[in-house]
């Protein structure tokens, strides 16, 4: 084509160099409040500087704004236009300025600056997600230098607070809510947060809950006047899960998109308030979570697992017991054991990306193109605000070039051949997104 994308070439050097800048800063984009406050326009500032020769504003052909809902924690869209003012959008979203925390105590290299051992970039956001973030900039930076004319727009979202949920209002929620984003619903939208190359196809969505236990304390040497708690913990919970996998059996729907595994529910927190070992504790306390793949309704989940308590509760002692003394009801004394159950958090929703639509089949086919197969894969962890921009219209694909094993984990690196990679795939798409509009 003559607008051809084949001059595109990824500039290692500049890209290591934005990307030393942006891990520089990280101490201060980790995010966990009240702790951990991230400062989001930290590494944005380094985006704009480099980017700010290219802009319209200096001449070049960049449209580069910072939108801010709260005061030092901006998102930072960028464009570049074609001439064809009523071109479809291909657009690049999701990664995003904040990181998880560190902690450098355990970690064998510094988290809170950029070291590279051959091919490794080591450091807290190479692979979630400063090193999407790099990658989308020097793409950006590219296509000024090299001014293809393309038949569509090119659009990217850095997007600040991502990795917490309780904070609403800050970053792609916002965007999303005052319109800023809808343009992009022209054409495909690709999240670019996740990790292996692959395209992603699905996520889970995910409910956290607690389930408290009240018995009566006693001495351990006369447990027949005990309810013990833990024990009716235990119990509860194997009946629970009983249910769910029989509610949510794995899904027909799961082979197609790769799954890893089907809807799970389990506990992963176990709390009692202390005590001597000789005595059998008033209360006990078990969490965990429910992983559900999208074809599948958090809201339907959350309301069987609290009929399973209900359904305890109503009837406890028809709950197995441990053992002859073992019991749950002191008919004499008027005491029952009982089950509290509370939701944490407000739940996640999971995502099936459309595997029939232009996004998915052209990020299929530059992906074999430059990796010689594609892969899609799913998983049941999860990604916030995706299912929600889903429902609002967009047709939303998942990609990500870090490295899934290192995500969230300590000593976190990436690869910069992957990130290469990355960058002449989402060049293909932008070449093979023109040609089809």
């Amino acid at each position: 084509a003559s607008f051809t994308m084949d001059k595109m070439q990824f500039d290692k050097a500049a890209y290591v160099d934005l990307l030393r800048k942006l891990i520089g800063e990280n101490k201060n984009l980790q995010n966990n409040p009240p702790m951990n406050v991230p400062q989001e326009d930290l590494a944005s500032d380094h985006v704009l500087r480099v980017l700010e020769p290219y802009t319209k504003e200096k001449g070049g052909p960049l449209i580069v704004k910072r939108e801010t809902f709260v005061a030092g924690r901006g998102n930072v869209l960028l464009e570049y236009r074609s001439a064809n003012e009523d071109a479809t959008y291909v657009s690049f979203v999701g990664s995003h300025l904040d990181v998880v925390p560190a902690n450098p105590d355990e970690w064998d290299f510094n988290p809170f600056e950029l070291t590279i051992d051959g091919d490794m970039l080591r450091g807290r956001g190479v692979t979630d997600c400063l090193g999407h973030v790099a990658m989308i900039t020097e793409l950006f930076r590219q296509l000024a230098i090299n001014k293809p004319a393309l038949k569509v727009h090119v659009a990217a979202v850095f997007i600040a607070n991502e990795e917490n949920s309780t904070a609403l209002g800050v970053g792609v929620d916002e965007l999303a809510a005052r319109g800023m984003i809808e343009k992009l619903k022209s054409g495909p939208v690709y999240w670019v947060d996740s990790a292996d190359k692959q395209p992603c196809l699905g996520t889970a969505g995910m409910v956290a809950w607690q389930l408290r236990a009240s018995g009566k304390l006693f001495h351990s040497g006369l447990p027949h006047q005990a309810i013990n708690p833990m024990e009716l913990a235990m119990e509860a919970v194997t009946n629970m899960q009983h249910r769910f996998y029989k509610d949510f059996p794995p899904h027909e729907k799961e082979k197609a998109y790769g799954f890893v595994t089907c809807s799970t529910m389990k506990p992963t927190q176990w709390s009692y308030p202390g005590g001597g070992i000789n005595q059998i504790p008033a209360e006990a306390t078990v969490c965990g979570d429910m992983r559900l793949t999208p074809f599948y309704s958090a809201d339907d989940a959350i309301a069987k697992l609290k009929g399973y308590v209900n359904d305890i509760n109503r009837d406890i002692e028809a709950l197995p017991t441990r053992g002859p003394v073992s019991k749950y009801n002191l008919p004499d004394q008027g005491l029952k054991g009982r089950l509290e159950l509370e939701i944490l958090g407000a739940a996640c929703s999971g995502i099936a990306c459309s595997i029939d639509s232009v996004g998915n089949k052209l990020i299929c086919e530059a992906t074999e193109e430059v990796l010689g197969e594609c892969k899609p894969y799913s998983l049941t962890g999860s990604l916030p605000l995706v299912k929600e921009l889903q429902d609002q219209g967009f047709d939303l694909q998942i990609v990500g070039f870090g490295l899934m094993k290192t995500y969230h984990a300590k000593n976190e690196f990436g690869l910069l051949s992957d990130f290469e990679s990355g960058f002449r795939i989402l060049s293909r798409i932008i070449h093979k997104c023109s040609d089809r509009y």
